[in-house]
């Protein structure tokens, strides 16, 4: 079982940045693929940027490259998503999720999510 628990959203200008946290409860957080997505209002929750176990291996939205980047830290069971430059359009609620398999960009391969933080981005 994993626990996740997000934070770092909030309200912020276009062009400003957030960095969103998630930690992870259980001693076998090194074990896991992790992934963030994003759901705006009235769409479906999309792939944002997932990361393999050891964090040599990332896969990102391809509006978010060069503007978001994933990073983990297993020794503190925490995985980052640093967002710069961002648009109106990254408003959204955004989840922390986990994996015992592969690094992946489908959210139904996804064992455990997280409630979510919201971020908006006013212009």
């Amino acid at each position: 079982q994993v626990q996740l628990v997000e934070s770092g959203g909030g309200l912020v200008q276009a062009g400003g940045s957030l960095r969103l946290s998630c930690a992870a409860s259980g001693r076998t957080f090194s074990s896991y693929a992790m992934g963030w997505f994003r759901r705006a209002p009235g769409k479906e929750r999309e792939f944002v940027a997932a990361i393999n176990w050891s964090g040599a291996s990332t896969l990102y939205l391809d509006s978010v490259k060069g503007r978001f980047t994933i990073s983990r830290d297993n020794a503190k069971n925490t995985v980052l998503l640093q967002m710069n430059s961002l648009k109106p359009e990254d408003t959204a609620v955004y989840y922390c999720a986990a994996t015992a398999g592969l690094v992946s960009s489908y959210r139904e391969r996804y064992e455990y999510w997280g409630q979510g933080t919201q971020v908006t981005v006013s212009s």
